[in-house]
């Protein structure tokens, strides 16, 4: 699945949430996505969820989307006319699954990272806790595209987190149709795709900024 924005193209796979890249442009998009397929086979394996070792080797674009604002500002914002497929209960488990592991990835390169990250050429970037808190900030702000609410200071509170995070896996499980395309809500498979992108994408960058050199 393609989102093509005018600066920015997202590539993401269409069955495996989280697994979204961008690129200059499509090509770009698709190359850097293929390249991050064994970091994402880690987020598999803490699913449980077999990850095919051929994966990057072919794509085939399914749809090609118009991008927005979002896409060029660097997340993939666009809800697909494949996120209003009917799931099956074991599809919407799966996709649980996969979201529930990008946070265990998270909490794992959270735990190993140094507090202090490597800063960028012109010293930019969070540090580790403000990243894990903005993880969850925004997380707060997406539960309510899904019917759920979070007060904003309970964000500092790890048993409302922990709530949170458990109704969001229960609506994901829960949701066999999709919502109507003229309301506001996110179908559950977008939903797994936007959380688990941003939860890995943060991840990946704490990885990336704990190295030295």
């Amino acid at each position: 699945m393609l989102e093509v924005g005018t600066r920015r193209t997202f590539a993401s796979a269409v069955e495996w949430p989280g697994w979204s890249r961008s690129g200059r442009d499509p090509e770009a998009a698709l190359e850097t996505l293929a390249l991050y397929a064994p970091r994402y086979a880690v987020a598999t394996r803490a699913a449980g969820v077999r990850f095919p070792g051929t994966a990057a080797e072919t794509f085939e674009i399914v749809e090609r989307l118009p991008g927005t604002a979002t896409t060029d500002f660097g997340a993939p914002g666009v809800i697909a006319d494949d996120d209003y497929r009917p799931c099956a209960a074991r599809e919407t488990s799966r996709l649980a699954a996969l979201v529930a592991a990008s946070w265990a990835v998270l909490e794992q390169v959270a735990t190993t990272a140094p507090a202090e990250l490597r800063k960028g050429p012109r010293g930019g970037g969070r540090d580790r806790d403000a990243i894990v808190g903005h993880v969850i900030r925004a997380e707060a702000a997406y539960v309510r595209k899904i019917g759920l609410r979070m007060r904003e200071s309970d964000a500092d509170d790890p048993q409302a987190v922990e709530a949170m995070r458990a109704g969001i896996l229960d609506v994901i499980k829960a949701s066999r149709t999709a919502p109507s395309r003229t309301d506001k809500s996110w179908p559950a498979r977008y939903a797994a795709r936007r959380i688990a992108w941003h939860v890995l994408d943060h991840a990946w960058e704490i990885e990336d900024r704990s190295e030295t050199g």
